[in-house]
């Protein structure tokens, strides 16, 4: 029995030796839980079954009351240009691209009729990768959010400390007097690991010390990495929860320390959100129009909600009503969408309904969602699908052999949505309500590439010869 199989069955077998009051921690009673289980998406949910809902919450763009919005996403990436000089000394890689980290959007023509033919399914219009797989330094969407707000955080103390004033070049930053200045401030950040290796590498090259918190289901070899990079990792054998909750403990007793929360960080959202702009010229660069008559649909993997939640916003802030998001999900950590669907939140986890959390694709395996990205997300998330881990390696080996693109498991979770999006009755009937039935040839559908980059070759061999 492998690590991962002995993980899931030793939940099976103490789950129900666990008090109910345990199980709801934040959850509500036993009178709640069994409101909340009378949901039948929750049902389908609690039997680990693929699943397709609709957000009901859904409202016209122009109705959506917002307290952030287009202004922070352009002093976001007002921000990431003033530090273009610093990332191209620290990050040679970027040089190409004048210190901005950002990925390629392609059209993978081939894959879309490997998918058709292969899952017997239409994907009418173009079907176009957003390769955040291999974003520059970190090899993640996490590159977005979590360098972003290890950069805000370096502004501010740069400025507080004179280091820096408006208008210089940031470059400065990466000189030897700089990362001694930084050297005396932590960084701590709880992740499952591809928020840890973006956080962790950024942060060592400016110079700060670094701790890692790492759940059980993080990979080794992104621990053997980080470690590679001199930062400290902490593993714990909870989930993605726990981590965060003792990182944040000891950063908090800690003044010199920051901490960087996935589940909570308006920065972190806000670095994420910068994709939309960034997007909006390689579409028009492709010539895809987006607009009433060319819809864009787009399909992202969802772990606690942070890196989806954030693009996802900055797409509708660009493309309002024409856009429609949808998350995918482990079929045993589907956090976000149960915590939408009961309108819980936080306030429940996947082991509140019987699941394990246990999952293939690592960088999704969180069993509670984020309360605040969760509610951003109530009025703009067109809704969600689960996926089985078996079809992740599926589409994995499917991407190679068609594009020859490599992607972690967890990325590939996004292929999901196009398959599906035709096959289920919620999501005819939205596509209905929606007056987007017509309009499908002329759609373009944006699978998100969350990782996979700077997977080791030996790690690769095992995910193309894993079948579930």
């Amino acid at each position: 029995m492998d690590s991962f199989s002995g993980k899931r069955q030793l939940f099976l077998e103490n789950y129900d030796k666990i008090e109910l009051s345990e199980k709801t921690e934040n959850g509500g009673s036993a009178g709640m839980e069994k409101e909340y289980m009378k949901l039948p998406v929750v049902q389908e949910l609690a039997a680990a079954k693929q699943t397709a809902w609709i957000n009901p919450k859904l409202q016209p763009f122009s109705e959506v009351r917002q307290e952030i919005g287009m202004a922070e996403i352009d002093d976001a990436k007002s921000r990431l240009d003033r530090f273009a000089p610093f990332i191209r000394k620290c990050f040679p890689e970027t040089e190409k691209d004048g210190g901005i980290i950002e990925s390629a959007l392609r059209p993978i023509p081939e894959m879309q009729e490997y998918l058709e033919h292969t899952f017997h399914t239409s994907i009418p219009g173009r079907l176009l990768l957003k390769q955040d797989s291999h974003l520059a330094v970190a090899g993640s969407v996490k590159a977005r959010g979590g360098i972003y707000e290890v950069l805000k955080h370096t502004e501010d103390l740069a400025l507080q400390a004179g280091i820096l004033k408006p208008g210089d070049d940031y470059g400065k930053l990466a000189e030897p007097e700089a990362r001694e200045f930084f050297s005396q401030y932590k960084v701590q950040v709880g992740s499952t690991g591809n928020l840890g290796l973006s956080i962790g590498m950024a942060s060592a090259a400016i110079g700060y010390q670094v701790i890692v918190h790492m759940s059980a289901d993080a990979k080794q070899w992104k621990k053997d990495m980080l470690r590679s990079h001199g930062v400290t990792v902490m593993e714990y054998e909870s989930d993605y929860s726990e981590a965060v909750k003792n990182g944040r403990r000891q950063s908090d007793m800690d003044p010199q320390s920051y901490f960087i929360d996935d589940e909570n960080s308006v920065d972190l959202f806000m670095g994420y959100a910068v994709a939309a702009k960034r997007l909006k010229g390689q579409l028009e660069q492709l010539n895809v129009v987006v607009d009433e008559d060319h819809p864009l649909f787009v399909y992202i993997p969802c772990g606690v909600g942070g890196a989806p939640g954030g693009v996802s916003f900055g797409m509708k802030q660009l493309w309002k009503d024409n856009v429609h998001c949808f998350f995918v999900e482990p079929v045993q950590a589907p956090c976000m969408l149960l915590g939408m669907a009961t309108e819980l939140h936080n306030k429940i986890s996947v082991q509140d309904i019987g699941l394990t959390g246990l999952t293939h694709a690592d960088g999704l395996a969180v069993g509670r969602p984020s309360g605040f990205v969760g509610q951003v997300m109530d009025p703009l998330l067109s809704g969600e699908f689960t996926v089985d881990d078996k079809w992740l390696y599926e589409y994995m080996r499917g991407l190679l052999n068609t594009e020859g693109i490599f992607l972690e498991p967890s990325a590939c979770a996004s292929f999901e949505g196009p398959i599906q999006l035709l096959k289920y009755e919620e999501t005819k009937k939205y596509l209905k309500e929606h007056n987007l039935e017509g309009k499908l040839e002329d759609a373009a559908h944006i699978v998100w590439a969350t990782g996979g980059r700077l997977v080791p070759e030996e790690e690769r061999e095992k995910y193309k010869n894993t079948y579930l």
